[in-house]
């Protein structure tokens, strides 16, 4: 079984277009019908986020612990727990390409990471796209890490301890445990997700704050 966690923290707008794509690409020819089973864990959410997730009839968790290194954990755990052999990790502002999960899986590595797509550029000054893309590599052999594109199999993440309980940058702690457990990473560009851009971040020190501070450069 493969498992899909998606930490959610005041989600409802967009959470239903990741919860579609995480659905879309559980559905890939390339994975032979093998079962894929998503995990929402509903982290301090005070909006409509667990009925949109209902409404998609995935696994919902609610917690409160307004921290997405615990959050993650929380989704790997669960899913860990039903047999999951690869966890596959998104964002809810996120939406995986259709054949995301097949695309980490035919690299054949102990882990993967992935680039971001910017889906919208209009909240920002055309000087904050430019130094990003500047600054940006969306090819193979790439070293960025994002939460919202990270697989890695049960046993790798097992023997780098999981997700710390980090309020930010718990993905970049992660890969520096798989680093350090002598996991094998694959920087591949061939999973592809598409992320928001928005000026609202929900984790400080996350994404949306990378952005801000480019425009504040």
């Amino acid at each position: 079984m493969i498992g899909i966690a998606i930490p959610v923290h005041n989600e409802e707008a967009l959470l239903g277009a990741c919860l579609r794509a995480a659905l879309d690409a559980a559905r890939h020819p390339r994975l032979r019908g093998e079962a894929v089973q998503i995990v929402a864990v509903l982290d301090s959410c005070d909006d409509h986020s667990a009925a949109v997730a209902r409404d998609f009839g995935v696994d919902a968790i609610e917690i409160e612990a307004r921290n997405v290194g615990i959050a993650r954990a929380v989704g790997a755990d669960r899913l860990l727990a039903r047999g999951a052999r690869w966890l596959a990790f998104t964002d809810a502002d996120s939406r995986v390409a259709p054949d995301w999960l097949a695309a980490q899986l035919a690299l054949r590595a102990q882990a993967v990471c992935g680039p971001v797509v910017v889906d919208d550029w209009t909240p920002h000054h055309e000087r904050t796209r430019a130094a990003f893309y500047r600054a940006y590599m969306d090819a193979d052999g790439h070293r960025h890490i994002h939460g919202a594109n990270i697989g890695v199999s049960a046993r790798a993440y097992r023997r780098a301890g999981g997700f710390p309980p980090l309020a930010c940058s718990e993905d970049v702690a992660l890969v520096d445990l798989l680093v350090a457990a002598g996991v094998r990473i694959a920087w591949s560009a061939a999973p592809r997700v598409v992320t928001s851009a928005r000026v609202d971040a929900r984790v400080r020190g996350g994404f949306g704050d990378t952005l801000a501070a480019l425009a504040a450069g």
